[in-house]
């Protein structure tokens, strides 16, 4: 068997490791930013989500993505069984499990609009159709051979086709589900419900950056010509500009070097690189993180002032920077390194490549939101609500919805010692 052949495969494997312990980042992340009383069923239901998507894509998903079809979908390779290990590339089976990886986390992505107050139902009835009909029909579009492939969308590791879809699911949610009791006053104004734990958010964080190794440099889909540590370096360059940026500007507006600001700038500088990882100078990954982590700060409170609660800034950092991630390309991606589509306006692409991204930003961002919106609405009129009642959501939904607290001697009452001897 062909060394190249066996390393290749061993690498995407390795990657998909990666990938796949960002769910563990993302637990903690989303843990650390919400309340103690939801903190068990924080990392319950994205373990179990999972497992959904897992089955979901084994199913119907990788078809829908890969198969032979039209420009809008595939049609072929359902319930997915190819034991080939010989050939060109990568071992069919190993292609799958890279690509369910990203399928998870697009998902991840989509329920931080639902946090802290959706019915555990509502996940899982969610996280099936959004591995039928949502992601997969953005993931064909650009990676599946699909419309937007053809006209030479540039999304790398997929600023668009993960994290903006997961964000514009997330968007829906918070819209019908309405913030969280005591999120905002009558007047407008709004509180600050903080996470229970920095700590926790900060290590998530510390995590996914460790695993968008795997999400990054893992999409170069081979090691002959060690391209992923290039892609690598871009990806770490605009991490770290990212954190400095949002640190800076959240200090120099407020005074005070804000911690979550900070790690959510990070995010964002790892999303708005992951459409353009391969594409660009160091220079520009650099300019790229740096200006994700600003534009993070602001959408943060721009959303807060339209008093749409999301308590992980899934918008923000997914959504908002995913668009200026996924429209960067169009500006800087090189003649050397634009593999797909055209280099971008400064590399004397003109607006060609800027034109692209914009219209694979906009159909994407539009089909998620709508599509979402419309099986979340249905869902909520046939379920009689996905939220909670407002005594479950102040009680907990480690207690409502699972019998049992994430943090139990923390947040059960101690019981009262039997003095009988009986």
């Amino acid at each position: 068997m062909d060394a190249i052949f066996l390393m290749n495969n061993v690498w995407i494997i390795l990657c998909t490791a990666l990938v796949l312990l960002m769910q563990g980042g993302f637990i903690l992340l989303e843990a650390g930013s919400t309340r103690m009383k939801n903190a068990g069923h924080i990392a319950g239901k994205t373990v179990f989500t999972v497992g959904i998507a897992s089955l979901m894509f084994w199913a119907v998903g990788y078809g829908l993505i890969y198969g032979e079809g039209n420009a809008f979908i595939g049609l072929s390779n359902f319930f997915y069984g190819d034991a080939t290990t010989m050939g060109e590339g990568l071992a069919g089976s190993v292609d799958f499990m890279f690509q369910l990886a990203f399928a998870a986390i697009a998902l991840t992505i989509a329920f931080g609009g639902f946090a802290e107050r959706a019915k555990l139902m509502a996940y899982v009835i969610f996280a099936i159709l959004f591995s039928i009909v949502i992601y997969p029909v953005i993931a064909h579009w650009i990676w599946g051979g699909g419309w937007l492939g053809a006209h030479g969308k540039q999304d790398f590791a997929g600023s668009t086709v993960v994290h903006l879809t997961g964000a514009m699911a997330a968007l829906a949610a918070t819209m019908i589900l309405k913030p969280r009791i005591g999120k905002y006053n009558k007047d407008g104004s709004s509180n600050d419900i903080a996470g229970h734990n920095q700590v926790f958010t900060a290590l998530g964080v510390l995590i996914l950056w460790v695993g968008w190794f795997g999400f990054n440099a893992g999409s170069t889909f081979g090691v002959e010509d060690a391209f992923f540590g290039y892609v690598a370096l871009n990806t770490q360059l605009a991490a770290g500009a990212g954190a400095i940026g949002a640190m800076l500007m959240v200090w120099l507006l407020s005074g005070k070097a804000d911690v979550p600001t900070t790690l959510n700038g990070a995010l964002a500088g790892l999303v708005a690189i992951t459409a353009s990882c391969a594409f660009v100078e160091p220079w520009a990954a650099v300019l790229i993180g740096l200006i994700g982590g600003m534009f993070v700060y602001f959408s943060m409170k721009f959303f807060d002032k339209k008093r749409i609660d999301d308590p992980i800034f899934a918008l923000s950092v997914h959504g908002t920077v995913g668009v200026w991630g996924t429209l960067s390309n169009g500006l800087f991606a090189t003649p050397e390194l634009a593999t797909v589509g055209r280099p971008g306006l400064f590399y004397g692409g003109g607006f060609e490549q800027l034109g692209v991204q914009l219209l694979g930003v906009g159909a994407s961002g539009l089909y998620a939101f709508v599509v979402s919106f419309v099986i979340l609405k249905v869902m909520d009129i046939a379920m009689g609500g996905l939220r909670v009642s407002e005594e479950e959501e102040i009680m907990g939904l480690d207690i409502s919805e699972h019998g049992g607290y994430g943090y139990p001697e923390n947040l059960t009452p101690p019981q009262a010692s039997d003095k009988s001897g009986a």
